[in-house]
């Protein structure tokens, strides 16, 4: 096809796979902190309280006491390609390129911080894709992860005069491919350890309870995660919910009461897991394998172990390659 000389330039159509995670501050310092939780804490999906009594307490108590704190637990586990959760996300992004035909462009993004949602949209429609998957790395459907990340996309097409074609990627908490990776990954992990664990805990974000009450399926969505892999893994779990936040009551059992509590009852030899998590970050890495080992080895716990998340591991991707591929199914993903 020839186009008149004044025609402006149309780049060849293509497929567009975009990855989305929670998020991170640009540096482990207290100004890139501050930064991060203001856009991340005025979410009004993360945080369902009236903007006019939850602004004053944001502004003028958390984003003043709390940055500062949070930068020093950044600062534990920052690597020298940034913070983990955008490394891990990057390197998965690059590990599933050219894996669907030279015809589809993976990218990654995230929700809150850089690189953001808005830049590697506009940056796909710009490259030619004229269709795009948003693929929120979140296996449990809940409104403060999933949905957040899909309204921002959701709002980015909102100013385009010409908009792709897009899906979602669906929640996959009980997706075989899924629970099969995390069997996998944790028996590796287990076979690697010096010692035989008593118990494995099974720590996922926590939520408030009233999130469970107002219909979101999170807390259901975790239980059979749960359940599910420790039928693969032919051994009973123990699930808890870690992160609290605030004078809400929380879903429960917490994960650092659990970890106080189990030395107490005569189990001593523990192995920790947070299959809700797609790659390690803050949550994982300081709050667990950091803070959960002292608060476990305190209370008179001998062996700790936390096994990684499944991120870039030949597991995870294998899983993400399936799961990605089966939504592009009837798209043209060939030239």
């Amino acid at each position: 096809m020839t186009f008149p000389p004044d025609h402006p330039p149309v780049a060849r159509a293509r497929i567009g796979v975009l990855l989305t995670n929670l998020g991170t501050p640009d540096g482990p310092d207290t100004r890139s902190v501050k930064r991060y939780l203001a856009e991340f804490l005025s979410d009004r999906r993360v945080v369902e309280i009236p903007q006019l009594l939850w602004q004053p307490i944001l502004r003028g108590i958390i984003l003043n006491t709390r940055p500062q704190k949070s930068a020093e637990a950044y600062a534990q586990v920052w690597g020298p390609d940034g913070s983990p959760l955008a490394s891990i996300t990057k390197a998965q992004s690059v590990a599933l390129q050219g894996a669907f035909g030279p015809n589809v462009t993976v990218d990654w993004a995230m929700r809150y911080g850089n690189p953001s949602i808005p830049d590697r949209l506009n940056a796909l429609k710009a490259a030619g894709c004229e269709r795009i998957l948003l693929a929120p790395l979140y296996p449990q459907y809940c409104g403060a992860t999933t949905a957040t990340a899909n309204d921002k996309a959701f709002e980015t097409l909102a100013a385009m005069r010409w908009q792709p074609a897009l899906r979602t990627l669906p929640p996959y908490y009980d997706d075989p491919r899924y629970i099969a990776a995390l069997q996998q990954s944790i028996e590796a992990g287990l076979a690697g350890l010096d010692f035989e664990p008593e118990a494995i805990v099974v720590s996922f974000h926590g939520m408030p309870v009233r999130t469970l009450e107002m219909g979101d399926p999170y807390h259901c969505h975790c239980q059979k995660t749960a359940r599910l892999l420790g039928e693969a893994l032919g051994r009973p779990v123990i699930i808890t919910f870690q992160s609290r936040f605030g004078r809400a009551k929380w879903l429960e059992p917490a994960t650092d009461d659990t970890l106080e509590a189990l030395p107490g009852k005569g189990i001593t030899r523990i192995a920790i897991v947070a299959p809700g998590f797609s790659a390690d970050c803050l949550e994982t890495l300081e709050e667990l394998a950091i803070r959960g080992r002292e608060s476990f080895e305190e209370k008179g716990g001998t062996h700790f172990a936390y096994l990684p998340c499944l991120n870039d591991s030949a597991q995870g991707i294998s899983m993400l390659r399936g799961l990605i591929a089966r939504e592009l199914e009837g798209w043209p993903v060939s030239p």
